[in-house]
């Protein structure tokens, strides 16, 4: 914005660009310039204090608070949506908390910029002196920039730095070469990979070349440039607390003007980040087995031993086994008004449902047309194996005896699509192990499952009086228990292999009469599947599903009154 035809750059780069993002100080906003920033894009406005004695004192120009107040305040007026990004250090840091209360105040929206300083470029020892001083506590940079260990299993791309990892590799950064999308060009016209990267060997002069030769040959050339030998092997390439480590080796050249050395301050921001992950999995984690899947749940808030229903402890296991859901919950509704959400293909209440690429996106709807609010909102990846669910309170999750991990009137919602991907149904029913074979006893409410699990109780292992679940394996089907349970609260994730299927009914008589014609039990299951939003492709996959089902297995009309004597029809069987 130092440039007087900044107007003019900024048009032609936004005018064919699908987005842009900018960082600015705001002290140079014009009313112009806000005008032309409507356009969208992320504009993130710096604040260094929440008042002018602490801001100007950052800074080192008088001043400079009043003016980004103005800039601010000329892009509300322009109705250009920004970011506040907060950077903290030393000489701010006391006031932090006043400084995000100012930040809520001007915009929506705020970020906390850099939680640590890097060293200057320009390799000046009194400005570095600064710098240091400047940096917090390894501790308090965790605190502000805690890690997402949702992150860790790809529950959404970490924004900022992308961290370089030499592993199993002779070079640096060959991996970030191979993996990166963008370049950077800096003010003197020379290009590289990154921004980080200052070593003049490794950045390419436009202004004697172009662009073709520096995006095709000179910066896929850079990737076996520097090995990963002598220092970097025998401090970062081998360190133990590497996956907890936010280093780089672009960091090592602008701390010690070598890309090999180790950044002791972040030496121990790795150890408090260690401390920081163990804490938390301790206390925002858990893990639950269902159906022979493991559900992680993760929570912004701790999970105390009463936050689930009791119906949960004996699904709860202690890892994260194969293939696992992983679900978490935040504890505010994100801002999704005026947002491209994709195309919706669902509405009634309590949910509208959108898919937007790979994605899907429920909101909790209210059942009152007038009323626009949302309680809830849930993303999930096609395969609705990973999810963060949104929910607009908290009370009830600090009270506890939650009846549902995913917080929503049932986890079958999720359940019963997650199931379909991996050979599975989840159906009306009451399951057991009798003898060692499973057991379904099929029917809607008041059909007289939990009747029939009062009645076996004593003889066989209930698995659920209510939910079973069915999953079709390379031996045969297995049926599992649910924490879905009716009448009878005995439930069980363990899994039996499925021996027959009954229909029940009750009557004044016990009888059994096996059922042969295929497309009558395929029409009456399909009765006591649970549903969940389905698509095509669920349907398909259902149908199969059911259709192996009644060839592999035995189908039989069940009639039975309370005299228990249906028992020993069953053990004939």
């Amino acid at each position: 914005m130092l440039r007087p035809d900044f107007i003019d750059i900024f048009d032609y780069l936004t005018s064919s660009a699908i987005s842009y993002s900018i960082n600015t100080n705001g002290t140079l906003i014009t009313p112009g310039i806000a005008r032309v920033m409507k356009r969208k894009g992320a504009k993130m406005v710096a604040l260094y204090g929440a008042t002018a004695k602490v801001h100007d004192h950052i800074t080192r120009n008088p001043g400079s608070y009043e003016a980004v107040m103005r800039g601010m305040a000329y892009l509300k007026e322009a109705g250009a949506g920004f970011i506040v990004q907060l950077i903290p250090m030393r000489d701010n840091y006391h006031q932090f908390k006043k400084m995000t209360e100012l930040a809520q105040s001007l915009s929506p929206h705020y970020r906390v910029g850099a939680a640590w300083l890097y060293l200057s470029a320009c390799g000046d020892v009194k400005r570095n002196k600064e710098i240091l001083r400047q940096r917090l506590s390894p501790r308090e940079t965790i605190e502000l920039d805690k890690p997402d260990l949702s992150s860790e299993n790809n529950l959404h791309e970490e924004e900022g730095h992308s961290y370089c990892s030499a592993e199993n590799n002779k070079y640096l950064f060959s991996n970030c070469i191979s993996y990166r999308r963008d370049f950077h060009v800096d003010p003197y016209g020379c290009m590289t990979f990154c921004c980080y990267i200052k070593d003049p060997s490794l950045r390419y002069n436009l202004r004697n070349g172009n662009f073709q030769e520096a995006w095709e040959q000179f910066i896929p050339s850079l990737a076996g440039k520097i090995k990963t030998e002598g220092e970097y092997s025998k401090d970062c390439g081998t360190c133990e607390l590497k996956n907890n480590c936010r280093s780089c080796p672009v960091y090592g050249y602008l701390e010690h003007g070598r890309f090999s050395a180790k950044v002791g301050y972040l030496c121990k921001v790795a150890k408090e980040n260690k401390k920081y992950k163990d804490m938390w999995s301790k206390q925002h984690r858990r893990y639950y087995q269902i159906g022979g899947m493991t559900l992680q749940i993760d929570s912004d808030l701790p999970i105390a031993k009463n936050t689930f229903d009791n119906k949960f402890r004996s699904f709860e296991v202690d890892g994260q086994g194969d293939n696992p859901i992983i679900l978490r919950h935040h504890f505010f509704i994100p801002d999704i008004f005026n947002r491209n959400l994709g195309v919706e293909i669902y509405r009634k209440p309590p949910w509208a449902i959108y898919k937007k690429q790979d994605s899907w996106i429920y909101l909790g709807i209210s059942p009152d047309g007038t009323n626009k609010g949302l309680h809830q909102v849930a993303v999930f990846n096609n395969g609705h194996t990973r999810g963060r669910i949104y929910n607009d309170k908290e009370d009830s999750f600090v009270k506890g005896g939650l009846h549902s991990l995913t917080l929503f009137p049932t986890d079958q919602i999720l359940l019963a699509r997650i199931l379909v991907d991996r050979q599975g149904l989840y159906i009306h029913a009451c399951g057991v192990n009798f003898c060692g074979k499973g057991l379904l006893f099929v029917g809607h409410s008041e059909a007289g499952k939990s009747t029939m699990a009062n009645m076996l109780k004593d003889k066989a292992q209930i698995l659920c009086d209510d939910r079973v679940i069915i999953r079709h394996h390379a031996d045969g089907f297995n049926i599992y228990g649910t924490w879905s349970h009716g009448d009878v609260p005995i439930v069980s994730p363990q899994a039996a292999p499925l021996k027959a299927v009954f229909f029940i009914e009750k009557d004044v008589k016990n009888k059994i009469v096996q059922i042969t014609d295929k497309k009558q039990i395929s029409k009456k299951m399909l009765e006591y599947i649970i549903k969940p939003f389905v698509t095509t492709d669920w349907w398909n996959k259902t149908l199969c599903l059911i259709d192996s089902m009644v060839n592999e297995n035995k189908f039989y009309m069940l009639y039975f009154d309370k005299s228990g004597k249906v028992v020993e029809i069953l053990n004939k069987i």
